[in-house]
């Protein structure tokens, strides 16, 4: 399968690095316009110089905005008006003790994980509609469908994303449009890395550490291992490209075997 998406731009929301910058080298790979985003802008340059580097593609700019934010947003629509492919990557996470979350990191966990998206959804959908082509793509995770005691805040968002995914794909329904989200499992970022020793310490070699998280926090997972960040980026894009087009409203999974079954 030649998955080939020249003449369309996408825009990857916090992709200056992990994930979202796996799924914006693939996306550039397959010839598509990519922006990167971020919320400075020394990283963005830097990760544009990465992505254009990996992919061999000079068609990659970047887009400076804190997305969790409405000025943020109107900052990165002002680079971007318009855009084919939107993947809304962008994503905080963290272990909390469940009744020591206060309401203001309730909030922040929506703002950033969902509101985030439902903004750029809101943006960029009625331009997709008219022209009768687009890609809409939610990073949800996991966490939506087996929230771990430890990240109820971030499962909850990640749950909201399915809902959104579905009601956005519902209102393009008909379009040529279509709304997913990726349902990603734990997958090696720095980020997770961190996380990994903020759980089972810093004592243990990677391997060693790695496998007691799965072991111990993750043992659902038919892996049993972290998923490279590529992986979720191959999915990503064959969902962004002309041979998805019949799959819309999905939770398309690429958990590792993690979930024994999701919510329709």
């Amino acid at each position: 399968m030649q998955i080939d998406l020249s003449g369309r731009t996408a825009l990857v929301t916090g992709s200056t690095q992990g994930i979202g910058q796996a799924i914006a080298d693939g996306l550039a790979r397959a010839g598509a316009r990519v922006v990167v985003n971020g919320r400075g802008e020394e990283r963005v340059a830097e990760a544009v110089r990465t992505v254009r580097a990996e992919s061999g593609s000079d068609d990659v700019t970047g887009a400076v905005g804190d997305l969790a934010t409405e000025r943020g947003a109107t900052a990165v629509l002002d680079v971007v008006p318009t855009v084919d492919i939107l993947v809304n990557n962008l994503g905080i996470f963290g272990a909390a003790m469940p009744l020591e979350i206060d309401d203001d990191e309730w909030r922040r966990y929506f703002e950033v994980n969902v509101l985030s998206a439902v903004r750029l959804i809101r943006a960029y959908l009625p331009a997709m509609k008219e022209r009768g082509w687009g890609r809409v793509l939610n990073l949800a995770s996991d966490s939506a469908v087996a929230i771990p005691a430890e990240m109820i805040h971030y499962g909850m968002t990640k749950t909201s994303l399915l809902a959104v995914s579905r009601g956005f794909a519902k209102d393009a329904a008909g379009t040529g449009v279509t709304v997913n989200s990726v349902i990603a499992g734990p997958t090696r970022t720095g980020g997770v890395e961190a996380f990994v020793r903020e759980l089972v310490g810093d004592e243990l070699p990677w391997d060693a550490a790695q496998h007691e998280f799965m072991v111990k926090y993750r043992p659902q997972s038919l892996l049993q291992r972290l998923i490279e960040p590529e992986e979720i980026a191959n999915l990503v894009v064959y969902l962004a490209s002309p041979y998805a087009s019949a799959t819309t409203g999905g939770a398309v999974r690429a958990d590792g075997g993690y979930v024994d079954s999701i919510l329709p």
